[in-house]
């Protein structure tokens, strides 16, 4: 019995050798090199076709960083000031936006989702208790459409399209009594925008945010934009560039990107103090975001004075790939702080 015990306790070390993933805990535990650059130059070992990295510190002029290739095709090198598609980071400008209407009492964030969509009447349960203010926290219990089976095998094109798939679906669970990220929310918020403001989200966001700090190089959408100023995106095991993809994201530069992030953190976003508290109550400051191909981070550090931004241009979703952005971006945040330390 001892002897079998000794087997099997071998056997299972060797094991849960095999799972770990080695190449994740070299990247984590190898010594920092002494510069950004240096790390940014580490891209293609973590799997990346190509990078790009903006930090703004304060009262410093603003550094890029890149890596790899814009596309690797014609292996152009990546270009700091190209288009990016930041995907789930636009929800930093969406719940800007509905703050902006409730401060400017064109909404009411207790108001409920049945009066603002009553086309969607029994179509969405519990919709007579979900609130706007339950949707921009991720408290609502919709489930969200890209969990739908197979989704990003086949995405959808349009928004309508997006929310049929969980139209009539059961809630997740009862308004407010748990929280659960859902793209779903956001899509809805998007359409209210809309319906009060009488114009595109994006229309209103160029007028109230976009405009008023001067960020000429983000836009709503693909079609909107030269292609040739756009960074590809690939997905792991998929050949094509999915750059022309219409995932309904937001694109934008990274200085652009960081730009807005240092404005929604210092509160010059904002029209006033009252306001500034609205948005803190309801919303992050800092955002993450994936859809195939890409990758991005963009994080303001208070201690630092400093806003971070990271993109890079190659996804998969079995978060491997988004494992090693993390892990590029902590170490970049750590260079930046031993450098800041040494000043």
């Amino acid at each position: 019995m001892k002897r079998l015990l000794q087997f099997l306790l071998i056997v299972g070390t060797l094991i849960s050798l095999y799972f770990v993933p080695w190449p994740l805990l070299k990247a984590s535990l190898e010594p920092l090199p002494q510069t950004i650059q240096s790390q940014v130059d580490k891209a293609k070992e973590y799997g990346f076709e190509g990078m790009i990295v903006y930090i703004d510190q304060a009262r410093k002029d603003p550094q890029f960083y890149t890596s790899g290739y814009k596309n690797r095709e014609t292996k152009s090198p990546a270009n700091p000031h190209d288009l990016f598609k930041i995907a789930s980071i636009g929800k930093l400008y969406t719940a800007f936006a509905i703050c902006r209407l409730a401060y400017d009492e064109k909404l009411d964030l207790n108001q409920s989702l049945a009066q603002y969509f009553p086309e969607h009447k029994g179509r969405i349960e519990n919709m007579e208790e979900i609130t706007i203010e339950m949707l921009v926290k991720h408290r609502s219990g919709i489930p969200d459409y890209t969990r739908t089976a197979d989704y990003w095998s086949h995405p959808k094109q349009t928004d309508e399209e997006r929310l049929a798939l969980v139209l009539d679906q059961t809630a997740h669970f009862k308004p407010n009594t748990d929280f659960e990220y859902s793209n779903t929310n956001y899509l809805l918020l998007s359409q209210l925008i809309e319906k009060v403001s009488g114009k595109s989200k994006f229309e209103f966001l160029k007028e109230e945010l976009l405009q008023p700090l001067n960020l000429n190089n983000t836009f709503g959408s693909i079609k909107s934009v030269d292609l040739n100023n756009v960074m590809s995106g690939y997905y792991v095991g998929y050949d094509l560039d999915l750059k022309t993809d219409d995932n309904g994201s937001l694109l934008a530069t990274a200085e652009d990107l960081g730009r807005f992030i240092r404005a929604l953190n210092d509160g010059r976003a904002f029209k006033s103090e009252e306001e500034r508290a609205l948005y803190h109550s309801l919303y992050r400051l800092n955002h993450t975001g994936m859809i195939p191909g890409y990758q991005s981070t963009a994080h303001y550090f208070q201690e630092l004075d400093a806003v971070v931004v990271q993109f890079t241009n190659t996804a998969d979703f079995n978060a491997y790939h988004w494992s090693f952005h993390e892990i590029m971006f902590n170490r970049i945040v750590k260079i930046l702080k031993a450098k800041v330390k040494s000043e």
